[in-house]
């Protein structure tokens, strides 16, 4: 895989940095959790492929461990607030140090510098100040945070995860590590940077939801079907709609033009009535294989089973049944093999991992003695 033999230690966190570390770990890097002691439960929904080890960092000896095991990998992903390592005395300057090839990779709301660089904030915050959170949303209403997909995921744990490969790639030429400062701000930001660079052709210079591309547009919605079902429509392209309007069995001749935004609320409503007299069934006899750009909205419990999905095998089972989405994208020599066992419990591979670290099994048995680390191998198995 494309990045076999890569070291990640990836400090516990939520749902960006986690996300983050289970892409580097799909595509073939070794990545190592690793969580506090005394915890129960990971709340880590994105451990495939990770193995966790449980270290005690409110004790010197876990700090000295954590330390170890950083400046022997090749990457550190920490989540935590500004400070937060440096307090440890693991900050990037300081493990830098001991190893100049490693790659430290600090993930965080608003960044390592700036007013708000120590403040508390969540996706809808960090959408928010990027901007982009200003035009998300339909005509009239309030702004609309599309789940926590734009800052935490699209700005944040890929983002992070881009900045590493890139510092991975460069490190091969000048043989130097070097610090990530990632900000999901400035990732979500630069996920929407097309919306910024395009305000100059008039895509956004009608209020949130009356654009074409937000909401305003009839060509561009869903569609309630009559069984309370959706189909998207996506018909921007004159042939494209020319297509949509056939399938709808509808004569462009008596409607308004495609472009008169005027007449949308007008080309609306016929759309509305048209979709909602027969079932999504009907709609995907009648699109299907065609330029109309309309297709089925699927939900959780269908998008593995659509023909195009299922050719493509787009969606994976864990040993446990459960259904994610394949890593993407597909490389053609050194594609991702993600792991498909059960995810890993706290400290459940702490021995074995500090074995491949260098430590000797009396060495092991003593940190787990004093209380430095946990092992719970034989607990996860059960």
């Amino acid at each position: 895989m494309a990045l076999a033999g890569v070291r990640v230690i990836e400090l516990a966190g939520l749902a960006p940095a986690p996300f983050c570390g289970m892409i580097l770990a799909d595509f073939g890097a070794k990545v190592i959790r690793v969580d506090r002691t005394k915890v129960t439960m990971s709340l880590d929904t994105q451990a495939r492929g990770k193995r966790s080890v449980a270290i005690n960092l409110k004790t010197p000896a876990g700090v000295a461990l954590l330390k170890k095991l950083c400046v022997q990998s090749d990457v550190v992903l920490e989540p935590y607030r500004k400070g937060v390592m440096e307090k440890l005395g693991l900050g990037p300057n300081e493990l830098l140090k001991e190893n100049p090839r490693l790659i430290y990779a600090r993930l965080t709301g608003y960044g390592q510098s700036g007013s708000y660089a120590n403040a508390a904030g969540h996706d809808i915050n960090y959408l928010a100040l990027s901007g982009l959170l200003s035009r998300l949303g339909r005509s009239g209403e309030k702004p609309y945070a599309p789940l926590n997909l734009i800052a935490d995921f699209a700005g944040g744990g890929l983002t992070c995860a881009l900045g590493i490969v890139l510092a991975l790639l460069e490190r091969t030429k000048s043989g130097k590590g070097q610090i990530i400062d990632a900000s999901m701000v400035e990732g979500a930001a630069y996920a929407g940077s097309f919306v910024w660079k395009s305000q100059g052709i008039g895509m956004w210079e009608h209020a949130r939801g009356e654009n074409m591309l937000d909401g305003g547009a009839p060509f561009y919605d869903t569609y309630q079907t009559s069984d309370g079902k959706y189909m998207a429509v996506g018909a921007i392209e004159p042939q494209f709609y020319i297509q949509l309007l056939k399938g709808l069995e509808l004569d462009p001749g008596e409607l308004p033009s495609q472009m008169s935004v005027s007449d949308w609320p007008e080309l609306r409503r016929i759309f509305t009535e048209r979709f909602a007299s027969k079932t999504q069934e009907h709609w995907l006899g009648i699109f299907d294989r065609t330029d109309a750009c309309v297709t089925p909205v699927l939900s959780f419990d269908e998008v593995s089973s659509h023909p195009h999905n299922q050719e493509r095998s787009s969606f994976i089972k864990s040993s446990m049944g459960d259904e994610s989405p394949r890593p993407a994208p597909v490389l053609s020599r050194t594609p991702a093999e993600p792991c498909l066992a059960s995810d890993p419990a706290i400290g459940e591979d702490t021995a074995k991992v500090l074995g491949e670290y260098g430590f000797s099994s009396t060495e092991i048995d003593q940190m787990l003695a004093a209380g430095v680390v946990e092992n719970n191998a034989t607990k996860a198995k059960l």
